[in-house]
């Protein structure tokens, strides 16, 4: 088969405008600013008052926020999936970014009113459902339009990550708001700024130029091609969930961890893990945005992973060595550069990696389910190594050890350009 023919029959290069790029990151802003702020501030500190024991506090928060991403994890592949099928006069991806957000923010409204960790939890189920949802039609987006802007993109979509903690956690701590009003705001927030956002991107009509492409290649060898069957492609989705593993013990129980584990007073544990926050969202925005730019020049994505991988595992040797506030700082910042270089790169990676411009959404959502689950069994197995041993030093130990295996596993990637996007205009 051709070189023309394996990157979807054409050879054309597409580059969308600087306001789809704007409002692709405003909506990636709000997606993780609904989604971490509860994880990071609202739900330790309503699962905290439970029970009197600081440690059951902790087991409850990682159950809950378990139990709520795997729900997520269930419906990302599922709603990405009928996405791709989805046939409707207002696009692919539109309807369902809209829905996600709509469903996400009846979630967070619930959860701000419920009493109790099983209601508390039933409750974030429904928003993270929403959640995952909407970001299953939005990271379609970065295989459906683009093709040179891969990784800018996927830059936009990881330092939005960290900003949306400081935009979220900054209003609640700063603003002074109570929990339900915090839920409130959120809200309002994924409502308004998710369905306007969603609106207001371009989402063409099928069948665009690549899947005319695949189709007229599937006539002559009658086979479906799929991602799920590229050993690089599992590969990777394999190193993305244990690289969140290790980011998930190092950032999930930052709260408790500032209050049991260097023992800063409550009164100031909240304004202390702001410090932490901003710093690490600083390195994330910067370290995403220009490795994403450097990939996208020199294409060698696989190497930029790997380092970064290995710079996040470095944050928990620095607070194994020291085990204090400054050098949690120091950490913090590491692990943001880290991080965010991991996020941005390791999704640009996984679009070269496509094989079926049909599956985009489905297969885009398995990389974000990966991530997804990482930071989901993150917080239960760190809650777990915090109990065994009645302290931190465990959870920092393995955050740095299973980072450099999510490194050596990504070794074993080998990359290739498989897809072509559709003109964004269309």
């Amino acid at each position: 088969m051709s070189d023309h023919l394996r990157r979807g029959g054409s050879a054309a290069r597409v580059r969308v405008p600087r306001m789809w790029m704007v409002w692709f990151t405003l909506a990636w802003l709000a997606i993780w600013t609904v989604q971490l702020t509860p994880v990071q501030l609202l739900l330790p500190l309503q699962l905290d008052t439970q029970s009197g024991h600081w440690i059951d506090g902790v087991v409850w928060s990682g159950l809950v926020l378990s139990v709520g991403g795997l729900a997520g994890i269930v419906v990302a592949p599922l709603a990405g999936r009928f996405s791709d099928r989805t046939r409707s006069r207002f696009g692919r991806r539109r309807p369902w970014a809209i829905g996600g957000s709509v469903l996400a923010a009846i979630g967070l409204l619930l959860t701000g009113t419920a009493d109790g960790p099983v209601l508390v939890g039933a409750a974030w189920v429904v928003t993270s459902v929403g959640v995952s949802v909407a970001s299953a039609a939005l990271t379609a987006l970065i295989a459906d339009q683009l093709d040179d802007q891969r990784g800018a993109a996927s830059a936009a979509a990881s330092s939005a990550q960290a900003v949306g903690i400081v935009v979220g956690v900054g209003a609640i701590v700063l603003l002074g708001l109570s929990t339900g009003a915090s839920y409130a705001v959120l809200a309002g927030f994924i409502l308004v700024v998710g369905t306007a956002t969603a609106v207001l991107l371009p989402d063409p009509r099928p069948p665009h130029q690549a899947v005319i492409a695949l189709r007229e290649r599937r006539e002559l060898t009658r086979a479906r091609i799929s991602s799920l069957v590229d050993p690089s492609f599992t590969r990777l989705l394999v190193s993305r969930f244990i690289v969140n593993v290790g980011n998930a013990f190092g950032t999930s129980l930052l709260l408790f961890f500032l209050l049991y584990g260097i023992m800063i007073p409550a009164a100031e544990a909240e304004d202390r893990l702001l410090v932490l926050i901003v710093i690490y969202t600083v390195f994330v925005v910067l370290a995403s945005i220009v490795v994403g730019m450097i990939t996208d020049r020199s294409g060698d994505r696989r190497m930029w992973t790997v380092v970064s991988a290995l710079v996040q595992a470095a944050s928990g040797v620095i607070i194994l060595i020291s085990p204090n506030f400054t050098a949690t700082a120091v950490a913090a910042g590491v692990m943001g550069a880290g991080y965010g270089a991991y996020m941005a790169v390791s999704l640009a990676l996984a679009t070269d990696l496509l094989l079926d411009p049909d599956d985009h959404a489905r297969d885009l959502s398995l990389v974000n389910s990966a991530a997804n689950l990482g930071q989901l069994i993150g917080p239960l197995l760190g809650a777990g190594l915090v109990a065994l041993v009645g302290g931190f030093w465990l959870l920092f130990l393995a955050a740095t050890l299973v980072s450099i295996l999510g490194a050596g596993l990504t070794l074993t990637v080998h990359p290739r350009r498989a897809s072509i996007a559709a003109p964004a205009g269309q």
